[in-house]
């Protein structure tokens, strides 16, 4: 598929699109519109945990190409999610220790994008972000990733909390990036690991947190005290990638 995400407008199209199969990122519907139709599209959304927003009517113009809207509008994603379980086997074809980026909050699609490139390039197995209150897999992610999306699988998942709690029953343990942390380079990061970046204003949830079996601080030297996400994810995952060539 193209970079491009599809917009998905019109009732019956919609409502195949899910029938179909297709991941869809976000769903929006006019509100007051609940009718048969409608109701028969939110219903389908519920099953696949699809995030709804309820938006005027002129906010659905702005967002609609076509103008024949209907009340609703899709957004699906660029390209097809991968799961959890697809990612472990990838490190276990290659025979490795897996590791895996697990992405908090990130909502900026350029700084997806930009970690997806790099987990690529470091040798990570895949990237786990959440279903809600983050960025899918956009047209601006795919770009920016620069094809990157197409070898390093991204899966989505429900609760990032439940999917560490899995992944350490897979024998992973969890490093976050913290400024109160231990200093990145005192940390043994060998061995089965997930790094778990969180967003730039808000860094890890603190229940997120409370599962790592670390806190990394990278060292800061200049006027301000803060690295970019994207940049802090790449500083991090260089030193797993030094650590596990020694």
């Amino acid at each position: 598929m193209g970079y491009e995400e599809l917009k998905i407008e019109g009732r019956n199209p919609v409502l195949e699109a899910f029938r179909s199969g297709k991941t869809i990122d976000k769903l929006f519907v006019q509100d007051g519109c609940q009718d048969g139709p409608i109701r028969t599209i939110l219903r389908e959304a519920r099953k696949q945990d699809t995030i709804v927003r309820f938006v005027t009517k002129e906010r659905l113009d702005q967002l609609s190409e076509t103008r024949r809207h209907q009340g609703v509008i899709a957004i699906a994603a660029a390209y097809t999610y991968a799961t959890v379980e697809d990612i472990l086997e990838k490190a276990a074809q290659k025979g490795e220790d897996p590791f895996i980026f697990i992405l908090d909050g990130i909502e900026d699609p350029h700084n997806l994008g930009a970690m997806i490139r790099t987990a690529n390039l470091c040798g990570a197995h895949g990237v786990i972000i959440p279903k809600h209150r983050a960025v899918g897999l956009t047209g601006v992610v795919a770009r920016t990733s620069a094809g990157a999306i197409n070898y390093t699988p991204v899966a989505k998942v429900a609760n990032l909390g439940q999917t560490v709690e899995q992944l350490k029953k897979a024998g992973l343990w969890f490093v976050c990036a913290d400024m109160d942390g231990e200093v990145m380079y005192r940390l043994n990061l060998k061995g089965p690991i997930g790094l778990i970046i969180g967003s730039e204003g808000e860094g890890v949830g603190r229940l997120l947190k409370e599962k790592c079996d670390f806190t990394a601080a990278i060292p800061m030297k200049g006027d301000i005290d803060s690295l970019n996400a994207s940049v802090a994810a790449g500083v991090l995952a260089y030193e797993i990638v030094r650590q596990r060539m020694m």
